[in-house]
């Protein structure tokens, strides 16, 4: 059992389903990104060296075994859902794709207005839970994590950022924008913690580092 069952959280169903008023706001120059807020640096310290520290195995992993993307709500699926809720004054057509607004990407601190410029990225990547701990899950389990839209795991960005950020931890890869560094941690370690993922100790050092100032 992952601890995101086992502590009793969330149900799968829930974790598939379950919407959440945004309950803190990213401000970018010209647009505003409403994701959920990641826990505070002293908890997420306290995470990270609960953590499990491992090294990672990516046997047999595919990304097909994460299914993407899934309804969320009305005919939104996972992607029009994040577009949606990290763009300003985003309008959509009946089939919910994103058809105007403007989006900010916090990684690289650019502002788009197509919705073909982004990317949803998920924040611990689909391969890195893979390595560390989801290659145990079932496809159900699995199908939540690649689409959940409750934790600060799912966020709107440049596309060739996110591209190029690939399946890379906080030990290889980090936002270009300084000051989102320490957003970008305390969510990574949330969603680790959450999840029962492990760390290698790369990743645990860049994490602990980081955090330090957090």
């Amino acid at each position: 059992m992952t601890r995101f069952y086992a502590r009793g959280r969330l149900s799968v169903l829930a974790a598939l389903t379950g919407l959440i008023a945004s309950v803190g706001l990213f401000n970018g120059p010209t647009a505003s990104a409403a994701l959920p807020t990641p826990v505070s640096g002293a908890t997420a310290r306290g995470y990270l060296a609960s953590l499990t520290v491992a090294a990672e195995n990516r046997t047999g992993y595919s990304r097909d075994l994460f299914p993407t993307w899934i309804t969320i709500s009305g005919t939104c699926n996972t992607r029009e859902y994040i577009l949606k809720r990290d763009g300003s004054n985003v309008t959509t057509n009946s089939s919910c794709a994103a058809t105007g607004g403007s989006w900010y990407s916090p990684y690289d601190g650019a502002t788009w207005t197509a919705a073909s410029d982004l990317d949803i990225d998920h924040l611990v990547p689909l391969a890195e839970a893979w390595d560390s701990g989801a290659s145990k899950w079932t496809t159900a389990q699995r199908q939540a994590f690649a689409n959940d839209v409750t934790r600060p795991q799912l966020l709107a960005v440049t596309d060739n950022v996110n591209q190029a950020k690939g399946d890379q931890d906080p030990a290889t890869w980090m936002p270009s924008r300084a000051d989102y560094r320490c957003t970008y941690v305390r969510a990574w370690v949330e969603v680790k913690y959450y999840y029962n993922l492990s760390v290698d100790p790369a990743e645990k050092t860049a994490l602990q580092n980081d955090l330090s100032g957090c």
